[in-house]
């Protein structure tokens, strides 16, 4: 077909000395019609496949179809998407990587060119998920969890040096930087990304996707962007378009102001209640309203941040003169910016005040009317008013505990020759970690200014409380030592601990030994407070049950007050010098206040430590690597193996094999998360992954975490399902990783299950409720189940990215029945499960699943398919996305 729509809207446009072409809109809009009220999220999709029209992947019908979803909000109809980029950090960059070598081996072996595996677009991982709160407390704490990430990932640093120099269009960001999503904020993102081809400057929107579920932070800066599994995005990064429906637009207004001490974690915590409710999973939510003139940029990252805990695919600013003045903050250049500003204008993608686009739906929030607020105890859309804190705590354990055990005793410990009694409900970590908050200079000076009112009054943290900051840039360091903060965290025990990911991916580290003792001995449930966004079961800390999110500065008050029972709203926080007692509102900072210390932060500032954000530490730059296209695997290393995937690939994809006699490996229950089906966190010495680890002469201290181990198969595919908080129905009342092993009913772990099925050869299916596969894009909880033999998973419904990992490793989605369940059905793990005819699937189509119970008898259940695109049934019947790409290298 003709690119004649594509031709006829390339226009121009001048920037100071310099002229872009670029494909208009407008001017497209003399075919397509009246576009002016389309999101403007969907602008930027109809851009991508404006530019990128060639009448095969992308059809004039396809355009259109976009255009016209202004007539109905809604259209049924797939597009191939092309961003612009990929974003990745190093637990899900290092395991796609590693797929990244593996496939130059298989292309090599199939006779290909492996020049071909390549990335064809620009991809920047950064190293921030490794460095673990191993010290704290004192000045030395940075320093030595900087010599610990470095002698434990040595390896996979090597790995990630070598991938540096073995592929183009491949950067890495170094260890002790910040982390990937406020450095694309403040540095990698352009809202605006330009290039030379055939000896013109073309202009178009960034946009990306991300191998971290909060890519969406861009989202902020009018960059359209969201998060991944690593399968994806390295298909992406070959040039393979991602399949996508055209999605539903639900619009959220916001008015007004927020209200004095109010903060903007208390407002994303809203908004994510609010949006979690409303439904978006699937969808684009996309801000809007007279309210955004007002909010800084970095409140917008905040709530967009937070995206996969409301369950949308992101959450999108559109570009204004807000976006342009922190662009000038963060030392964008002048043309950058003016850059931005003219082609935002000339598209229509520019936000005016009283602009009203049209929405699939819409809801409203005023911003006086937000409280002061947490989320938990272990979901991040559980909002909790401050005040009533405590009532959710004892709810929270009331599920925990019985009757018996409600009124547990305090268990004396010993610590730096103190002995101090633990109580239940203690807040044993307060950590101010990176990604959603510290991105955002105003909760973080309002952080510091409490910590110096209260270190001024003589107020300090309670002895059990492990407290650290964990910024996501050295910028915040920079800006809280000139307003003269630093010392104040310091003396509260929030000194620096590393730039990372730390505590809010489970790297929080060991407490003190006497502390998991009286834990343990107590069989006490206690708290951390954290100012991440993720605070699933067995996520931060295996010993601590309760989990709440907060603003930074509630979590310094809350390492002050120690205990998830006091009430702040009403209770002291502790007392001074005199006696007397101190309250939050005697300590919170004014606005006035926190807004003359956000004054002092400057360009100057982001220019100093963007200067050389790629070279990296001394120990970074000493690590020599052999320059190869293929990578010198090792047979004996626990971090970085040859991935088995395409060990038994051929050149042409054999048919569909139909499921005969599949046994249920587990029978999960509703908001199962990619935490629980692989965990990033600790690994505990008896498990499957423990036990082998011990067996190759690791010792436990160096064991480190399953995130850092994603490059090596054989400890992921044993820790999958290993979360020590899944609960598995099939074996009632056990915490862990456990199943039966049928028929029969052996309880063992579901690792050892599953190779016992597969000498067997018995094909493996799993059973779940509602939100299969919430949380992070974490492409191992679908390649973990893949090596242990899982064919089918049958939900209630599936969170979008984990959906289309299982199809990227293939396994197929099934949901029930409307109105069926795995409880309404009465299964009980015993039953055999049967589906044919599956190389007759259909995107979306009706396919029947017989069920034979343990007695005989058999029901056959019409299960929707959820591959629901003609591309995703093609990687599906090539046995995943990867396999499809390498054949089409080989072609």
């Amino acid at each position: 077909m003709s690119s004649t729509l594509r031709e006829a809207s390339k226009d121009a446009l001048h920037t100071q000395d310099k002229t872009y072409h670029y494909y208009s809109l407008p001017l497209a809009a003399n075919t397509l019609g009246d576009i002016s009220r389309l999101p403007k999220s969907l602008k930027v999709l109809l851009e991508n496949l404006l530019r990128w029209q060639d009448g095969d992947s992308v059809t004039e019908e396809d355009i259109k179809a976009l255009a016209g979803w202004v007539e109905t909000a809604h259209v049924d109809r797939e597009i191939a998407y092309r961003p612009a980029r990929v974003l990745m950090q190093d637990f899900t960059g290092v395991p796609a990587v590693v797929d990244l070598a593996a496939m130059r081996e298989a292309v090599k072996r199939l006779g290909g060119d492996t020049a071909k595996v390549n990335p064809l677009s620009p991809v920047d991982l950064v190293i921030d998920h490794s460095v673990t709160v191993d010290h704290f407390g004192d000045d030395d704490a940075f320093a030595e969890n900087v010599r610990l990430e470095m002698e434990r990932n040595h390896e996979r640093y090597v790995f990630l040096r070598w991938g540096q120099q073995a592929f183009s269009r491949f950067s890495v960001v170094p260890p002790g930087t910040g982390i990937c999503h406020q450095v694309n904020l403040e540095y990698l993102g352009k809202a605006v990304w330009s290039e030379l081809q055939n000896d013109e400057w073309i202009a178009y929107p960034d946009t990306l996707v991300g191998t971290d579920s909060h890519t969406t932070m861009i989202n902020g800066l009018g960059v359209l962007g969201w998060g991944v599994g690593g399968i994806e995005a390295e298909a992406a990064m070959l040039g393979q378009p991602v399949s996508m429906l055209i999605p539903d637009v639900v619009g959220f207004k916001l008015t007004g102001k927020l209200s004095e001490g109010i903060t903007a974690t208390d407002l994303v915590l809203t908004v994510t209640q609010m949006l979690r409710k409303h439904g978006v999973v699937g969808k684009f939510v996309e801000f809007y309203g007279d309210g955004l003139d007002s909010l800084p940029l970095a409140d917008r990252a905040t709530i967009a941040n937070m995206s996969p805990e409301y369950g949308a695919t992101c959450g999108f600013f559109p570009i204004d003169g807000v976006t342009l003045d922190y662009m000038r903050l963060s030392g964008r250049s002048d043309e950058q910016v003016a850059l931005v500003e003219a082609y935002a204008k000339a598209q229509g993608m520019w936000r005016n005040t009283g602009d009203e686009p049209i929405f699939t739906s819409s809801l409203e929030l005023d911003m006086g009317t937000v409280e002061a607020s947490l989320a938990g105890p272990k979901r991040p859309q559980d909002r909790v008013a401050l005040g009533d804190v405590p009532k959710a705590f004892a709810a929270a354990t009331e599920l925990e505990v019985n009757t018996a055990q409600k009124d547990k005793q305090p268990v004396e410990y010993t610590l730096k020759g103190q002995t101090v009694p633990l109580p239940d409900g203690a807040v044993v970590i307060a950590a101010i970690t990176s990604c959603t908050n510290t991105s955002n200079p105003s909760v973080l000076m309002a952080a510091g200014l409490l910590a110096k009112k209260a270190a001024e009054l003589g107020l300090k943290p309670k002895p059990w409380v492990k407290a650290s900051l964990a910024p996501g840039s050295k910028v915040v360091s920079d800006y809280l030592a000139h307003a003269r903060l630093t010392p104040y965290l310091d003396k509260l025990g929030f000194n620096l601990v590393g730039y990372g990911c730390t505590t809010c991916i489970g790297n929080s580290g060991p407490l003190p030994e006497p502390i998991e003792t009286a834990i343990k001995k107590g069989d006490l449930t206690v708290g951390a407070v954290l100012s991440g966004n993720r605070n699933f079961e067995g996520r931060i800390h295996p010993l601590v049950k309760t989990n709440w999110l907060a603003s930074p500065p509630l979590v310094v008050a809350y390492a002050l007050a120690g205990n998830m029972n006091v009430n702040l709203a009403s209770d002291p926080l502790g007392h001074d010098q005199k006696g007397d007692p101190v309250y939050l509102k005697d300590i919170w900072p004014s606005s006035q206040e926190i807004a003359k210390a956000v004054q002092q932060v400057s360009t100057e500032m982001f220019r100093k430590e963007y200067a050389e954000v790629f070279e990296g530490t001394p120990e970074w730059k000493a690590i020599t690597v052999a320059e190869s296209d293929t990578y010198n695997w090792q047979d004996d290393s626990t971090y970085i193996r040859l991935s088995p995937f395409f060990d038994d690939m051929e050149a042409q994809p054999k048919p569909v094999e139909d499921i005969h006699g599949a046994r249920i490996l587990a029978m999960l229950g509703d908001s199962v998360t990619t935490d629980h089906i692989s965990p990033a966190g600790s690994i505990k010495p008896d498990s499957p992954a423990g036990r082998f680890l011990q067996a190759r002469g690791v010792e436990r201290r160096d064991f480190n975490s399953y995130g850092s181990r994603r490059g090596n198969h054989e400890v992921m595919m044993r820790g999958t399902f290993a979360n020590i908080r899944i609960r598995n129905e099939m074996v009632p009342g056990v915490e862990g990783g456990m199943t039966r092993l049928l028929p029969g009913s052996e309880v063992m772990s579901i690792y050892d299950a599953a190779m016992a099925y597969q000498k067997q050869g018995t094909p493996l299916a799993v059973i779940a409720g509602k939100e299969y596969g919430s949380g992070s894009s974490r492409d191992w909880a679908a390649k973990g189940p893949r090596l242990l033999g899982v064919r089918v998973v049958i939900a209630e419904s599936f969170e979008r990215i984990h959906r289309s990992n299982l199809i990227g490793m293939g396994i197929l989605p099934l949901e029930f029945p409307q109105g069926e369940t795995r409880q309404s059905l009465g299964l009980t793990g015993e039953e055999q499960l049967d589906i044919p005819d599956l190389q007759q699937l259909k995107p979306g189509a009706t396919i029947p699943v017989t069920l034979t119970r343990a007695d005989g008898t058999a029901e056959t259940l019409a299960c929707r398919c959820r591959i629901d695109t003609q591309t995703e049934l093609t990687y599906y019947q090539n046995d995943g996305i990867l396999h499809y790409v390498i054949r089409n290298m080989l072609d």
